[in-house]
């Protein structure tokens, strides 16, 4: 019989420290050029603040196979219900037979998008920051301060969300499970001005974040624009940062923060610095001073999910022959 895990199951298997390990080794393996990754397929509810997303991709090396379902509804929270949510199935990837079926609740998704914004800061932030900026108070803004912790330290974070309750209760959490000095600001320009790294985790489809606002020497994690339509950054901003990396050029020239630098024909495709892998696997550098703005593009790439996915199942799998 299949076996099937829970989230509660999957939590305890994969904390934050193995997730950003894991995303990273997936993201060298990216730039060493030892994966398989189709496009993504998105799928828009009409009629629904609602979507889908499917990804998967194969990574040399790692066992199994990820196809991953993931949704978010951005009304359900009027209902009670999480704004996202998904489950993973996984394969063997020697044989293509299903080896498991993880019920996460959108948890893996979760933590390593977390981590692949730690992976991003780690090789494109100041090695020296103090203050954390994060626009959003969802799920996803906890995820990104709990993986930055890995491998960046930090004693200050200041954010905004048009959800002024929410954002409370973040900054609430933020004091009492790190010890952040942790305020609310009056809007997404205060908090840009004040950061060393900035986080936007919104599904925002204008532009909240404006460039003039970003100081030299900032990194900006943008990882709201996942999908046609969406943005969070100014195109001005991604077109003058000085290096401006992508996690996938394909996924991000359709669903990114470059779609709209594109359209606007601020720049080309060619003048992306590099994908995260690249510079994760030495091939291209990450910052070099420490007053250059940096920014990246996160979409969110089917080999994320794999490698993710079959962490889970191997340390799952290991605590149930005990």
């Amino acid at each position: 019989m299949l076996p099937v895990y829970t989230e509660d199951e999957i939590r305890a298997a994969v904390p934050p420290a193995d997730a950003v390990r894991v995303i990273r080794d997936a993201f060298r393996a990216d730039g060493l050029g030892r994966t398989t990754v189709p496009d993504v397929i998105n799928l828009a509810i009409p009629g629904t603040q609602g979507e889908f997303h499917i990804k998967t991709a194969y990574v040399a090396g790692i066992p199994h196979v990820a196809v991953k379902v993931a949704s978010g509804f951005y009304e359900n929270a009027a209902r009670g219900l999480p704004t996202g949510t998904g489950m993973m199935a996984l394969f063997d990837a020697s044989t293509g037979m299903p080896a498991a079926l993880l019920l996460d609740n959108g948890y893996l998704t979760d933590v390593r998008t977390g981590a692949a914004g730690a992976v991003a800061a780690d090789v494109l932030a100041r090695v020296s920051i103090e203050t954390v900026g994060v626009i959003g108070s969802g799920v996803q803004a906890r995820h990104q301060i709990r993986c930055l912790r890995e491998v960046r330290q930090f004693t200050r974070l200041v954010a905004w969300s048009i959800d002024r309750e929410g954002l409370e209760v973040y900054c609430d959490e933020m004091r009492d499970s790190f010890g952040l000095d942790a305020f609310a600001a009056a809007g997404a320009e205060a908090v840009a001005r004040a950061a060393d790294v900035l986080i936007t985790a919104t599904p925002a489809r204008a532009a909240i974040v404006m460039a003039s606002w970003v100081r030299p020497g900032t990194h900006v994690t943008a990882l709201g624009s996942d999908g046609p339509g969406k943005q969070e950054l100014d195109p001005r901003l991604v077109a003058a940062a000085d290096l401006f990396v992508v996690d996938r050029l394909s996924q991000c020239r359709r669903l990114g923060e470059l779609q709209h630098a594109l359209a606007a024909r601020l720049m080309r495709e060619e003048d992306v610095h590099a994908e995260l892998g690249q510079i994760v696997a030495g091939r291209l550098p990450g910052r070099t001073h420490d007053r250059e703005i940096t920014v990246a593009d996160l979409t969110g790439v089917g080999f994320q999910d794999t490698a993710i996915a079959s962490l889970a199942f191997e340390r799952l799998e290991r605590r149930a022959c005990r």
